[in-house]
């Protein structure tokens, strides 16, 4: 298989169509490898949807319009997709497509798809008395509508091969754009998401990213926004890598920083998964009914499946009742399996009118959680453990 073919051209050589148009081919062929390789393919900026209240003149009933705002997408055929200028969404071009089987209330998907439009001839002869053919070509695009559901075609889609030359025409690669909502023969209101599925967005892939000041910002947002959060890697004397929101005037609150000697400094507190052999501990005092708890880290999941063997002790405590003409004995003091402390005291007074009263007592306890050596996620993956 031969590879992309470059034009070459010399001195005296007469130039047909075939050769300047080749020109072109070569350069658009080369940006559609380049976007289609290196770069996910999404939308890059702009190109939301976009409302605008409106009442029916008929009806008096309330609706919006709806508009897609300019901007730019790149294809899975790494076809460059412009929207110049908004563009309002039409209901007859929505009612062709989900007239017979639209559903009030729902969201219904709104796609992008790239479209070359090609202007009509033009009819003056070109100085040799032949007719001129077309001259340009429109890379334009087309709003298209979905049926329920037609959202998840969308992750479907399989890229040409490598190598591939664009499509003429191109070939059809549906961008979601999201969903509008459809009532009483009006749209109604729009989403982003509806059944999980949200537009997606451009990305680029890279081995490596590097920086040119000495620092390296990753933020959700083109601009700082403050109480966003941002990662920072700087270069600088001395170098870390620091994790915090933004404040006012690009300001940086720091959360979490890794200094270069290795030292981690965090504002907050550190809870993680607990590793092979690790104990945490909890201990304090609870009464009759108190449901017990765990270990900051520990969560019920864990133990309910084994991840986490909980170890528990409880100690009674002696009772403000009891005096030295009263003797007291606990008569139950366990964690039922829900967790809850069940303890309850026994008082003896010889001289009282009724010598025995079992009341609610309270109990020390001191709760311990481990990590199995062989925990039964492993067992469960194959092996016996050791």
């Amino acid at each position: 298989m031969t590879g992309p073919l470059r034009p070459a051209f010399h001195e005296g050589q007469i130039l047909a169509a075939a050769d300047l148009s080749a020109a072109v081919a070569h350069a658009r062929g080369q940006t559609a490898r380049h976007a289609a390789q290196l770069h996910d393919w999404g939308i890059a900026e702009g190109l939301g949807l976009v409302t605008r209240p409106r009442t029916d003149p008929l009806t008096n009933d309330r609706f919006v319009e709806v508009s897609v705002a300019p901007g730019i997408a790149v294809d899975g055929t790494g076809r460059e997709v412009v929207v110049a200028a908004p563009v309002v969404l039409r209901e007859s071009d929505f009612e062709e497509v989900n007239g017979a089987d639209r559903i009030g209330g729902e969201l219904y998907p709104v796609f992008l798809t790239a479209a070359d439009l090609t202007p009509a001839a033009d009819p003056r002869p070109d100085v040799c008395g032949v007719t001129a053919g077309r001259t340009r070509v429109e890379e334009g695009y087309r709003i298209v509508y979905g049926r329920l559901g037609d959202e998840r075609t969308v992750a479907e889609q399989e890229p040409p091969p490598i190598g591939a030359d664009p499509a003429e025409p191109p070939r059809r690669w549906l961008l979601l754009l999201g969903y509008v909502r459809w009532e009483n023969g009006h749209f109604t209101g729009v989403e982003t998401t509806a059944r999980g599925v949200a537009p997606r967005g451009a990305g680029v892939r890279a081995d490596t990213v590097s920086s040119r000041s000495g620092s390296l910002a990753l933020r959700t947002g083109r601009e700082p926004q403050e109480g966003k959060p941002v990662l920072t890697l700087s270069g600088e004397d001395p170098p870390s890598l620091v994790f915090g929101l933004y404040g006012g005037a690009g300001t940086v609150t720091e959360l979490m920083t890794v200094a270069a000697n290795g030292n981690l400094s965090i504002a907050g507190s550190f809870s993680g998964r607990m590793s092979v052999g690790s104990t945490l501990v909890a201990s304090g005092t609870a009464t009759d009914g108190m449901l017990l708890p765990l270990p900051s880290g520990v969560t019920p999941e864990q133990v309910a499946d084994g991840r986490v063997v909980v170890h528990v002790r409880l100690t009674p405590r002696v009772p403000p009742l009891a005096t030295e003409e009263t003797l007291y004995c606990p008569v139950a003091a366990e964690v039922d399996a829900d967790g809850r402390v069940r303890c309850r005291i026994r008082l003896y007074t010889p001289a009282g009118p009724e010598r025995f009263a079992d009341v609610p007592g309270a109990v020390d306890f001191l709760v311990l959680a481990t990590v199995p050596a062989t925990a039964p996620a492993a067992r469960a993956a194959g092996g016996d453990g050791a």
